[in-house]
C-alpha cells in the first residue's frame, strides 16, 4: 500500500496513469502481447487472478473481463480448478504466408463477404462434426461477449470476429483458420460498417445475436447441415443489411 505526502509528486511517473483507456483494455493488451511474443509459451499456465490483479493494480473483475476476451479469441483456455493457459505463442504461421490486397473500395467489402461465404459455412459444418467441449467453450465465450454488448446496445467487432475464429478452430482445419486470420483487417472493415448499420431503434443487434446463437446451437447439436445453413444465412444477411439489398454489379 503506497501512501504519504510524496504520492502526489510521484504520480506523473506511474505507468498506469500514463496509459489511456479502460483498465480491462490495458490488462487485455498486456497479456495478449505476452502470449503472442512467446513470453507465455503454448500450454503454459498464466498467473492466477489474484496475482494478475496485484500485478496490474486492478480488481479481479477487471482481470476476469480481460481473460474472457482472450478466451473468446482463442488465445487462452481454461481447465476447471487449474486456471488459464496460453494457447499459442505467436500467430499461426500459415496466416503470415497469405496475402490479400487491402480493402480500397466498397466493392472489396462485397468481395470479402463473397469469399467468406465459400469457406465459413463449410467450417461451421465441420465444426459441428468435430468439435469437443473445449471448442464449444471458446464459441460460448465469444457469444457471451456478444450477448453482453447486445444488452448494452452496441456491437463489438472483436467479439464478433472471435466467434467466427472459434468456429473455424472447432472445424480443426488450419486452412480455414489461416484464411480468417489473413482476412482479419478486411473482415473488420465490413464488421465495423455492419455494426453501425445495426445501431438505432430497430432490433437489428438482437437479431444478429440470435443468428450467432443459432449457429452455436447447431454446432452443439452436431447438426452439420443446419450449422452450415445458419452460417450462410448469417453472412448473407449481414451482406444484405450492409448494402441495404443493393449489391454491386461486379461483372467484368
Amino acid at each position: 500500500m503506497k501512501a504519504g505526502a510524496n504520492e502526489t509528486d510521484m504520480e506523473p511517473s506511474r505507468a498506469p496513469a500514463a496509459r489511456p483507456g479502460p483498465l480491462s483494455e490495458r490488462v487485455y493488451e498486456a497479456l495478449k502481447e505476452r502470449i503472442l511474443s512467446g513470453a507465455y509459451g503454448s500450454d503454459e499456465k498464466l498467473p492466477g487472478e489474484y496475482d494478475l490483479a496485484a500485478n496490474f493494480d486492478v480488481s479481479r473483475p477487471i482481470v476476469r473481463e480481460a481473460l474472457e476476451r482472450l478466451r473468446g479469441e482463442g488465445l487462452i483456455y481454461s481447465r476447471r480448478g487449474a486456471g488459464s493457459f496460453a494457447r499459442v505463442s505467436r500467430p499461426p504461421a500459415p496466416a503470415q504466408n497469405l496475402g490479400f490486397a487491402p480493402v480500397e473500395t466498397i466493392a472489396d467489402i462485397q468481395r470479402c463477404y463473397e469469399f467468406r461465404l465459400t469457406i465459413e459455412p463449410d467450417a461451421a459444418a465441420h465444426a459441428a462434426l468435430r468439435r469437443n467441449d473445449e471448442a464449444l467453450s471458446r464459441i460460448e465465450a465469444a457469444l457471451a461477449l456478444l450477448d453482453d454488448a447486445t444488452r448494452q446496445q452496441r456491437h463489438r467487432e472483436d467479439a464478433d470476429f472471435a466467434f467466427h475464429v472459434a468456429v473455424a478452430q472447432a472445424a480443426n482445419n488450419h486452412y480455414h483458420l489461416s484464411a480468417l486470420h489473413a482476412l482479419r483487417e478486411h473482415i473488420a472493415v465490413g464488421m465495423k460498417l455492419h455494426g453501425l448499420a445495426l445501431l438505432g431503434p430497430s432490433p437489428g443487434l438482437q437479431r444478429v445475436f440470435e443468428e450467432h446463437r443459432g449457429i452455436l446451437d447447431a454446432i452443439r447439436a452436431r447438426d452439420s447441415q443446419v450449422a452450415a445453413a445458419r452460417m450462410r444465412s448469417h453472412l448473407e444477411g449481414s451482406l444484405q443489411r450492409l448494402f441495404e439489398g443493393r449489391l454491386l454489379d461486379l461483372s467484368l
